[in-house]
C-alpha cells in the first residue's frame, strides 16, 4: 500500500535517550509526513541533537518541555501539534530504540483498512523475542497487564501496556486529552478513555527490542501508585458503563451479588467471634447462612465477570 497518500505523524517522548535518538530518527520511513519529537526537560543534550537534525530534515519537529511533565505529559503535547499538523494518524514511538520502525505499517494498516480505531503491539506472541525480555520484566508485565484488562475492560487485549500504538485522529479528537495522566500509567489511561467511547482496539503481534536501554519507571511507581490508579479506574468503568450510561444485567448482578457477599463475609465473621469466645459449636443454620450467601454471591459475580468479558468493542467507530 502506498503510505505516502496518507497524513501520517510519529509522536516521540524523549527523556535520557541521547544515545539512541539520532538513530531512531534516521531509521523513520520516508512515508512518514510529521516527526514531532517531545523532549521533556531531559538533563542531557538530546534536544540540541534533535534541533540540528531538523535544520536538515523538514519533517522533524522539536517541542521541548521546560518542566519534566513525564511520558503522558510529553504524549499530550505531541498529540496537540500533530492534530495541528493535519495528522489522520499518529503512532507513538519510544525514542530509546526499542521500538522497531519497520513495524509501523504493521500497526497503521488496520487503521487505514478501516478495521479498528487504535492498535497496539503485543510483545507476548513472539517466543523468540520474549526470551531476550528480563525475567522480572516478563513477570511483572503479565501480572500488570491481566490487572490493566481487569481495570480498563479490554479482556481480549494481551498487552495493554505496550507503549508502542497508532490511533486514528477522529478517535482521538474525542478523548479529553487533560484527563490523560500524565506519567507512567498514561497507556491505561488512554484505554480507559477509549473504553468509554467504544472504541475497538486491535492488538497486532510485534516484537520488542531489547538492549542497554535504561528503564526509568521506579519500583516505587508499580508498587503503590499503580494499584491505587487501577482500581480507581476499574471502579470508575464500572460505575459509569454500567449504572450511568447504561443499565443491564450485569448491573443487576453487581447490585445483588456484592450485597451478598458483604453480608455473608460479615455475619459470617462476626458469629465466629462471638460462638468462638463462648467456646461452643455454632448451630447449623447460623454455619449454613453465611456459607450460601458467600457461595451464591460468587456464583452470581462470576456471571457478571462473564459478561464483562464479552462486552468488550468489538467493532470500529
Amino acid at each position: 500500500m502506498n503510505f505516502k497518500k496518507f497524513t501520517i505523524a510519529i509522536v516521540i517522548p524523549a527523556y535520557r535517550v541521547e544515545r539512541d535518538i539520532l538513530s531512531v530518527l534516521r531509521g523513520l520511513p520516508p512515508y512518514i509526513k510529521h516527526i514531532i519529537v517531545v523532549d521533556d526537560a531531559s538533563p542531557d543534550s538530546g534536544a540540541d541533537l534533535v534541533a540540528a537534525t531538523a535544520k536538515r530534515n523538514k519533517r522533524i519537529t522539536l517541542i521541548v518541555h521546560p518542566q519534566n511533565q513525564g511520558v503522558g505529559g510529553a504524549m499530550v503535547s505531541g498529540f496537540r501539534k500533530a492534530i495541528e499538523l493535519g495528522a489522520q494518524i499518529i503512532v507513538k514511538l519510544d525514542g530509546d530504540g526499542q521500538m522497531d520502525p519497520t513495524h509501523i505499517p504493521t500497526l497503521i494498516l488496520p487503521l487505514i483498512e478501516g478495521k479498528a480505531d487504535y492498535v497496539k503491539g503485543n510483545r507476548f506472541r513472539d517466543f523468540n523475542s520474549l526470551q531476550q525480555m528480563p525475567l522480572l520484566r516478563r513477570i511483572g508485565n503479565l501480572g500488570l497487564s491481566f490487572l490493566t484488562k481487569a481495570a480498563t475492560g479490554y479482556w481480549n487485549i494481551f498487552d495493554p501496556t505496550n507503549g508502542f500504538f497508532a490511533i486514528r485522529a477522529e478517535i482521538l479528537l474525542q478523548i479529553p486529552l487533560d484527563r490523560l495522566d500524565k506519567r507512567y500509567f498514561f497507556e491505561t489511561s488512554m484505554l480507559a478513555n477509549l473504553y468509554m467511547l467504544d472504541a475497538f482496539v486491535l492488538d497486532v503481534p510485534i516484537p520488542a527490542k531489547y538492549g542497554n536501554e535504561i528503564s526509568n519507571l521506579s519500583i516505587r511507581h508499580v508498587l503503590f501508585e499503580f494499584p491505587i490508579k487501577l482500581t480507581r479506574t476499574f471502579l470508575r468503568r464500572i460505575i459509569l458503563k454500567y449504572f450511568i450510561y447504561d443499565f443491564s444485567m450485569i448491573s443487576i448482578y453487581l447490585l445483588t451479588g456484592i450485597p451478598l457477599l458483604l453480608f455473608g463475609l460479615i455475619f459470617g465473621v462476626i458469629k465466629w467471634i462471638h460462638y468462638a469466645e463462648l467456646g461452643i459449636p455454632a448451630p447449623t443454620g447460623t454455619v449454613m447462612l453465611p456459607t450460601i450467601s458467600v457461595i451464591l454471591a460468587i456464583q452470581i459475580l462470576l456471571s457478571a465477570v462473564e459478561q464483562d468479558l464479552n462486552a468488550a468493542p468489538r467493532r470500529k467507530l
